[in-house]
């Protein structure tokens, strides 16, 4: 089965029309202002708007309020909500919007792994933030891929973290990730993506 792929951090139109041409499964849109990647819902609803089919929409919040995801929500449709709070919160998020939430987990060791996702759709595994780092993801920091080589939990998973199109192909072979989530590894500077590079990250993770 082929891997799945999340680009994430759309943010320009070249972005989200090179993700869809070369056939992401997700594209991501961050509503965290301290991002180099932030975008409002309305600027996101305009991105989105270019295809009314293509890959799925994702939606990136910290820690966000009520108020918060129901604006994105109303701007345009998000197909899941990947949202960095304590898990008590993303179950009162699910129940409230009804729509599927990915939790991101950071892993540093095996004890960190859960067996399923809780309350999650899925998770998002990524290596710990850095010290002193000003967000919780999207740090271009790997983790290691072995660990998971024999991780089976009973839902579904994607692997983040400092991957690019140069090693994402010795990612999903040394982790056995079934889907593989890109920001930073796709950009020539933070918050600028580059259409060859979403392609040839795309290109390389399909590979496997």
């Amino acid at each position: 089965m082929p891997v799945k792929v999340k680009i994430c951090g759309i943010n320009s139109p070249a972005a989200f029309d090179a993700a869809a041409e070369a056939g992401a499964d997700w594209v991501g849109f961050v509503f965290y202002e301290t991002s180099p990647r932030y975008v409002t819902p309305a600027r996101a609803a305009v991105l989105s708007g270019r295809l009314r089919t293509g890959p799925a929409r994702v939606g990136l919040f910290v820690n966000p309020t009520d108020t918060e995801i129901a604006e994105a929500l109303d701007a345009l449709r998000l197909h899941a909500l990947q949202i960095y709070a304590p898990v008590e919160r993303i179950a009162r998020i699910r129940a409230m919007f009804g729509v599927p939430v990915w939790r991101p987990l950071s892993v540093e060791n095996w004890a960190d792994l859960p067996e399923d996702g809780g309350v999650a759709a899925a998770l998002v595994i990524e290596s710990k933030a850095p010290a002193g780092a000003g967000r919780p993801g999207g740090n271009g920091v790997a983790m290691d891929w072995p660990l998971l080589h024999d991780w089976q939990p009973q839902t579904s998973w994607l692997l983040g973290g400092g991957l690019t199109p140069r090693n994402v192909a010795q990612a999903i072979r040394e982790s056995g990730a079934p889907a593989v989530d890109v920001s930073t590894g796709v950009e020539t500077s933070p918050g600028v993506k580059d259409p060859a590079l979403i392609e040839a990250f795309i290109r390389a993770a399909r590979a496997q």
